[in-house]
């Protein structure tokens, strides 16, 4: 099994950055010399009750020694449509910062302005952008960012008479309060 291999060798790597022998840890584990060996070249099955008294002396936790999975880098969440705004996840559900393609509909009624925690930044993708931040409306075109503190109260939405599609940034706050309160 390759991630009984990759134990052993994470094991022996910290044995060696200790700068001890394999008779000086597996002294101080208090098992033989060889059980040791075994556990650092995959030749043994390891057990907890092997590796507690190995990692106790290493300093460090089991966790350390085991490899995580290879995760998919695909993002795999759905599209949907809330109040007639496209939202494509771009990051993971479990991401501390969230982002998404936004389409916003042509000519659509602007929507209450909002506050939360956080900041939010913007990069319009095509079309125009009517941003809002409290009492001054921007106009965001092609090309173009903004990143405001979302304490502002604010709001976005097509300008002109073409749909606008962005990507939106902001913390998990941010995506409850745009994209699951409309």
């Amino acid at each position: 099994m390759q991630e009984l291999q990759q134990l052993g060798t994470k094991l022996r790597a910290a044995r060696q950055e200790k700068g001890w022998t394999l008779e000086e840890l597996a002294s101080k584990a208090g098992m033989s010399t060889s059980t040791l060996s075994r556990l650092e070249s995959g030749k043994r099955q390891a057990s907890l009750e092997l590796l507690l008294p190995i990692t106790r002396q290493l300093g460090i936790r089991i966790d350390d020694l085991l490899e995580e999975p290879e995760r998919d880098p695909k993002v795999r969440r759905p599209t949907s449509t809330r109040n007639g705004i496209i939202v494509a996840p771009l990051t993971r559900e479990e991401s501390d910062v969230r982002a998404f393609k936004l389409t916003y509909p042509a000519k659509a009624e602007a929507a209450k302005l909002q506050v939360h925690e956080g900041l939010e930044w913007v990069y319009v993708l095509s079309g125009e952008l009517e941003l809002t931040l409290g009492e001054t409306s921007h106009t965001l075109t092609q090309g173009e960012a903004a990143e405001f503190d979302t304490n502002t109260p604010h709001r976005m939405r097509a300008a002109g008479s073409r749909r606008c599609e962005v990507i939106s940034i902001f913390n998990t706050v941010g995506e409850r309060l745009h994209l699951m309160s409309h």
